[in-house]
C-alpha cells in the first residue's frame, strides 16, 4: 500500500524530463487537480492504458488538470527504461504531459508507489484525493465499467468528495524500488 494516505499532502519533487528541463511539483501549483502517475516504457499494462491517459489529459487540460508522469524503474536493472528510451516513447506516443525520470527512485519510495501505472490524484490544495488504478479494465477500453480516475477528477472539479478514494493499482512492479 502507498506511503501517502488519502487526505495527506503531496510530497514535493524535482526531476528531469524528456524535454531536457527540470520539472518540480510546485511548477503546477496553480492547477485544479494534479495526477502524479508512475509509468514505464515497456510494461504491458501501461501500454494498454497509455492512449486513455493521453486522451484524459487532452480532455481535462482546459479545466486545469495536469498529469505528471514519472518513470521510476531503475535504468540499470530494467532495459528499455533509460532517459533516451523515455524520450523516444514520449515522441512516438505524442505524450501531452511531462514525462520525468526518477532514476534513483526517491519519489517512488516517498510516495510508496510499487506499480506501473499507479495514480496519485491531488486537488488544488495538494491533498491526496484518489490513489489507485486508472479504470477497471486495462485490457479492453470498451469494456470499462468504472472510470476511477475520470470520476475522481470530475468530483474534484465539481468541489465534491471523491466517492471511491482508493483502488488497488494494477500493473507491473517498479523495478528496483524499495519502499
Amino acid at each position: 500500500m502507498a506511503n501517502l494516505i488519502i487526505g495527506e499532502q503531496a510530497i514535493p519533487f524535482t526531476l528531469p524530463g524528456v524535454d531536457g528541463r527540470l520539472h518540480s511539483l510546485v511548477d503546477y501549483g496553480d492547477r485544479m487537480a494534479i495526477a502524479v502517475i508512475f509509468l514505464s516504457n515497456s510494461c504491458s499494462y501501461v501500454r494498454a492504458w497509455e492512449d486513455r491517459l493521453i486522451a484524459l489529459q487532452a480532455e481535462y487540460a482546459e479545466n486545469g488538470v495536469q498529469f505528471i508522469v514519472i518513470n521510476s524503474n531503475d535504468p540499470e536493472q530494467a532495459t528499455g527504461e533509460t532517459l533516451e528510451r523515455m524520450q523516444a516513447r514520449a515522441a512516438e506516443k505524442g505524450y501531452n504531459f511531462p514525462y520525468l525520470q526518477d532514476a534513483r527512485q526517491e519519489v517512488a519510495a516517498a510516495y510508496g508507489a510499487t506499480r506501473t501505472p499507479e495514480v496519485f490524484l491531488f486537488d488544488h490544495l495538494g491533498t491526496l484525493r484518489y490513489h489507485g488504478a486508472i479504470d477497471d479494465n486495462y485490457a479492453d477500453p470498451s469494456a470499462v465499467q468504472e472510470h476511477y480516475l475520470r470520476d475522481a477528477i470530475n468530483a474534484i472539479l465539481a468541489g465534491d468528495r471523491v466517492s471511491l478514494e482508493e483502488t488497488d493499482p494494477v500493473g507491473c512492479t517498479i523495478v528496483g524500488v524499495q519502499v
